[in-house]
């Protein structure tokens, strides 16, 4: 298993870290809008490790809206926030988890991309990036009520760039705000995973 833990992530990470591996196409990468380098963070989380993570219940682009604890004693959830569609960075990361989606199902979580963007936006913009394996939810209204109650809604109006990995009791067991101008390692989510697949136990979901 670890062999192939091996194979899979170094095969996986080579991609990811390709240059323009995944905003290359021509219609993409003319609608992208390029902010500059941006204050790495601006926000102060209100969420710890340890703690239960902010139930919350949004649309997602299928049209069905997901709620946190619909995964309670089910499956592991990581949060994915990003600040913007149309952006370098972010355009970027989240095809990039198509990779690593065998990861994903391996340690039995599920991935949920979240953005303040509306549903329109999202669903032009993931429609240029290709297909997505994972739900995509708009955080749009209340804007950015969701990243707010995390503590990690900046004073524009966007989310960091921020990873929230949350046991399947609901409690937070991983949290990583990023610089908001580069992409979080993949690596880090991986093993943020493994971790919480050999210490998770929990009464309440046997």
């Amino acid at each position: 298993m670890k062999r192939k833990w091996l194979i899979l992530s170094a095969i996986g990470l080579l991609v990811w870290f390709s240059a323009g591996a995944y905003s290359q196409t021509d219609t993409l990468k003319d609608n992208i809008y390029n902010p500059g380098i941006l204050k790495p963070v601006d926000s102060t989380l209100k969420v710890k490790v340890g703690q239960k993570a902010p139930d919350f219940t949004l649309p997602s682009l299928s049209g069905e809206k997901i709620s946190l604890s619909r995964f309670k004693c089910k499956k592991h959830v990581v949060l994915s926030f990003i600040p913007a569609a149309w952006t370098p960075v972010c355009s970027d990361q989240w095809p990039g988890y198509n990779i690593a989606q065998e990861f994903f199902e391996q340690y039995d979580a599920i991935l949920l991309g979240i953005s303040v963007d509306n549903i329109p936006t999202l669903f032009a913009w993931t429609n240029q990036m290709g297909d997505l394996w994972f739900p995509v939810l708009s955080d749009f209204w209340p804007h950015g009520q969701v990243a707010d109650s995390y503590g990690i809604l900046r004073s524009d109006g966007v989310s960091e760039r921020a990873i929230f990995v949350i046991d399947k009791s609901g409690i937070l067991r991983y949290v990583q705000v990023s610089d908001i101008n580069k992409r979080p390692r993949l690596e880090d989510i991986i093993h943020a995973l493994e971790e919480l697949d050999h210490s998770f136990k929990s009464k309440e979901c046997e």
